[in-house]
């Protein structure tokens, strides 16, 4: 990953917001979550490991939709209710993979003597991020509603201005952390997450039935 050929002055989280806008654009072309997910980056870089998740995430998002329908089948639901927990895992896989990759390219930096460790990591800093673009594209269509009132216009155009701010302060917040850890000043560690709910090992409710 290289840090110096980034937009937006430089900045590589504004490079990862410009690669999760055109992931949830690029969903929406369709708006199914059966969707073959596209691959316009080339495998194995960051840009399609950042495009990836960001995919999971908007796809989730419509999944959590669907599964709120109150007439929904219970068995339809169930089902939907067993891919949102795939995908929650799939998510969860894919931010390692990212914090896998900084913790390589940070690999030779010695931390200085006061070198303090953030308290997340800069791919679930980047997972806040992915999301927001999500909540960013869905509220923006909400101002954008010609069958909704004034009133609820008006709400969700105040909600938007608060998104894009919330934006651009982690957007700010995450080039802070990378430059502070290529410095030394902050060291970072791979957290394995180890859900337990997933695992037939650890779920009391699926070792319990074997």
């Amino acid at each position: 990953m290289n840090l110096d050929n980034d937009c937006h002055k430089g900045s590589f989280a504004w490079r990862c917001n410009g690669v999760f806008d055109r992931a949830t654009s690029d969903y929406h072309v369709t708006d199914s979550i059966d969707a073959p997910v596209p691959a316009p980056f080339e495998a194995g870089s960051i840009d399609a490991l950042l495009y990836a998740k960001n995919w999971i995430d908007v796809a989730q998002w419509h999944m959590e939709d669907l599964i709120r329908d109150p007439r929904i089948d219970p068995a339809d639901g169930m089902r939907l209710k067993h891919r949102i927990d795939a995908s929650n895992q799939d998510r969860t896989d894919r931010v390692e993979d990212l914090d896998t990759c900084f913790r390589d390219m940070y690999k030779d930096v010695t931390p200085l003597a006061d070198a303090q460790i953030n308290t997340e990591s800069p791919a679930w800093a980047l997972d806040r991020l992915s999301i927001l673009a999500v909540k960013i594209f869905h509220m923006k269509a909400e101002t954008e509603r010609q069958d909704a009132s004034a009133e609820h216009v008006a709400r969700c155009k105040g909600k938007l201005a608060v998104l894009l701010e919330q934006r651009d302060d982690l957007s700010q917040a995450i080039d802070t952390l990378l430059e502070d850890i290529a410095a030394g000043r902050k060291y970072m560690k791979v957290y394995r997450q180890m859900k337990m709910y997933n695992d037939a090992d650890t779920n009391p409710v699926l070792y319990s039935k074997k």
